[in-house]
């Protein structure tokens, strides 16, 4: 499955941005997907991930609260909703899929998106 993201952007702190991450096929509805977010000279980092069938979500700490993960297997969509966005949010934002259940490890997802940039400053 190919993963194409959208929706990054410049943004000040305590904005919302709204990404999208749409895949090229139906097998979406068969993985369970995941956002991840690396910043520069940083490792990569995970931020969210939801179920195959949706409803089982899992969020970092440090975007609890303020980020909600959604994903319309119909559209082949998978959505972050970013609010309360903080300087430390600034990174490149990147879709990916798994087969199985949910994980907040990189090495465990199958398929990668090429990131889309999302900056957060005054």
């Amino acid at each position: 499955v190919q993963l194409v993201e959208s929706g990054g952007g410049s943004v000040q702190p305590g904005g919302s941005l709204r990404l999208s991450c749409v895949a090229s096929d139906d097998t979406f509805s068969s993985y369970s997907m995941g956002w991840f977010h690396q910043a520069p000279g940083k490792e990569r980092e995970f931020v969210a991930s939801i179920r195959w069938r949706g409803g089982t979500t899992s969020y970092a700490d440090s975007v609890k609260g303020r980020f909600t993960i959604t994903r319309n297997n119909a559209k082949n969509t998978l959505n972050l909703q970013m609010n309360s966005l903080k300087p430390e949010d600034t990174a490149v934002y990147s879709c990916a899929a798994r087969f199985g259940g949910i994980s907040n490890i990189d090495l465990e997802y199958n398929y990668w998106g090429q990131g889309t940039q999302v900056i957060v400053s005054a």
